[in-house]
């Protein structure tokens, strides 16, 4: 049984992570609110954030903003069978009648300039119907290449409040992919901030809204047994794996331009890595942890083309058998050319080259069409001497491990050694764990309901900053070219649906003596 430590609960870090704040009446303005995105994620998020305790303010406002040509009331239907289907929190129709008045809908069609002014006429009036005061919050969920387009019209309409110390605000959620590349990111923040601040604008990775990616941190910070053995004194390795048993679901169009090591490496994996490898901030404030964070990207040195071909690899997933069902292979997916090179898996080793970390590999893996849907983080500990028990007969000691477990079933878990009952000495492993579900009661709320409050309160912490998004393409754009100047020392190898990679994968971490978990 767990037994929670008041000491534990007053701690400032803890605080900062849970504390109840207060939602000022504000109106969140969703382009591309007829996509899934939207009746998937973001709406039910809402519906749920407006149950819980405390609720959102009665006059929270949401206006969806797409081509289609919706009424009012096919888009809170649209919202409504949403939040039927997907929010955590069970469909209540009081609650909902009460929500849905602040649901609306304007028809824009990203390009047309007078479509802008109206919808800001829109937003004038709605602030002094529902006395949102000017605050808005803008969520960009369509396709990156409308991104420049509908900021730049935004700021001409004068829908944008260019200030953080005003009496209202104005924010930008931005949805990934963050650009293709370095070059493409760094023009994308330059057109950003034409219109908003840094800090008005939140990159958002629905990652880091896991509770337990979040308790990285206070496992790490707020725990006095875990800290002072975080180093390459007593760790061997780490591992992150990222894994999905589906395919691109419809996605091939966009999975084409992007890949597994843009689409998934470039923001889930290393925002992973650096919240294990950060050093310990200064204080909670969002820039100081940002700031430790874009330290261990910059502590990452991108590789040379020769380090790409033995430290990565890179896989597709052929067509084959799940189970009892046939499922095609990814170059037989629609919007996928019959010959396409594109990676569905990715595999990788990277050194992070500070005090800390150093000699410590951090192996990263991840990919559509493995055997099970699990994104987990493991920190394997080096093993003890074995001398003491040399001749006793016991069985070789296993390294301990400390697996962070991000979905599904979110928790913690402690892997070391028990001697087993009876005359001889046989070591037996064994866990300890911690699940949020039975622990806590129920499932803890979703990634995208953490993140739209931290924004509706100007909490931009768990958001990614412009040089930690510019330090992470560095490093994935050094991968690219390694691939694409020596196709042949790192070619796309095909593996079989529901298994675990290309053979390559498990080989080139078998060179350094040792093995990926399984999960």
């Amino acid at each position: 049984m767990l037994v929670e430590n008041p000491s534990v609960v007053d701690n400032p870090l803890r605080a900062g992570l849970s504390e109840t704040r207060t939602v000022a009446p504000c109106i969140m303005v969703i382009f591309g609110a007829t996509g899934d995105l939207t009746q998937r994620k973001l709406l039910p998020a809402l519906y749920s954030l407006a149950a819980d305790q405390p609720p959102l303010p009665a006059n929270f406002t949401v206006v969806g903003v797409a081509r289609r040509p919706w009424s009012d009331e096919e888009f809170r239907q649209y919202a409504e069978d949403g939040v039927k289907e997907f929010a955590r929190q069970p469909y209540d129709p009081a609650l909902w009648e009460t929500f849905a008045k602040g649901i609306s809908y304007c028809q824009v069609e990203f390009d047309d300039d007078a479509a802008y002014r109206t919808l800001t006429e829109k937003l004038t009036q709605l602030d002094q119907e529902r006395g949102t005061n000017g605050n808005r919050i803008f969520y960009l969920a369509t396709p990156p290449r409308y991104y420049d387009d509908i900021v730049q019209r935004l700021g001409a309409a004068g829908a944008v409040e260019r200030t953080t110390t005003g009496p209202s605000f104005s924010r930008l959620i931005v949805e990934k992919p963050f650009g293709h590349d370095r070059e493409s990111a760094m023009r994308l923040n330059a057109e950003l901030n034409q219109v908003f601040k840094e800090d008005q604008i939140y990159r958002i990775d629905h990652y880091l809204g896991k509770e337990t990616v979040q308790n990285i941190l206070v496992l790490r910070f707020g725990n006095g047994i875990f800290e002072p053995i975080w180093t390459r004194e007593y760790i061997d390795h780490v591992q992150i794996t990222v894994a999905e048993s589906i395919g691109v679901e419809g996605r091939g169009g966009y999975y084409e331009e992007a890949g597994t090591l843009r689409d998934m490496v470039q923001n889930h994996m290393l925002q992973l890595t650096t919240l294990v490898a950060m050093e310990p901030p200064a204080g909670f404030a969002a820039n100081l942890v940002r700031d430790e964070k874009v330290k261990v990207l910059h502590a990452i040195m991108p590789m040379s083309i020769d380090e790409v071909a033995e430290c990565t690899v890179r896989g597709q997933y052929g067509p084959g058998w799940i189970g009892s069902q046939e499922v095609p292979g990814y170059r037989e997916e629609k919007g996928v050319a019959p010959n396409s090179p594109t990676d569905t898996f990715v595999a990788a080793k990277i050194a992070i080259d500070n005090w800390r970390w150093a000699g410590v590999p951090f192996y990263l893996r991840t990919g559509k069409r493995l055997p099970k849907r699990i994104s987990e983080v493991a920190i394997q500990f080096k093993r003890p001497p074995f001398s003491l028990f040399r001749n006793t007969g016991a069985d070789e000691l296993q390294p301990n491990i400390l697996s962070m477990r991000i979905q599904p079933n979110e928790g913690i878990a402690l892997k070391f050694g028990v001697k087993a009952p009876g005359q001889a000495m046989h070591i037996r492993t064994m866990n300890m764990e911690f699940l949020y579900g039975s622990s806590f009661g129920g499932e803890p709320p979703e990634a995208y309901e953490r993140l739209l409050l931290d924004c509706m309160v100007g909490d931009s912490t768990l958001f990614t900053r412009r040089d930690e998004t510019e330090a992470a393409w560095e490093l994935v754009d050094a991968i690219e070219a390694g691939w694409q100047t020596e196709p042949d020392a790192n070619p796309v190898e095909l593996y079989d649906p529901g298994t675990w990679g290309p053979r390559r994968a498990e080989e080139f971490i078998e060179r350094d003596g040792r093995s990926w978990r399984r999960l």
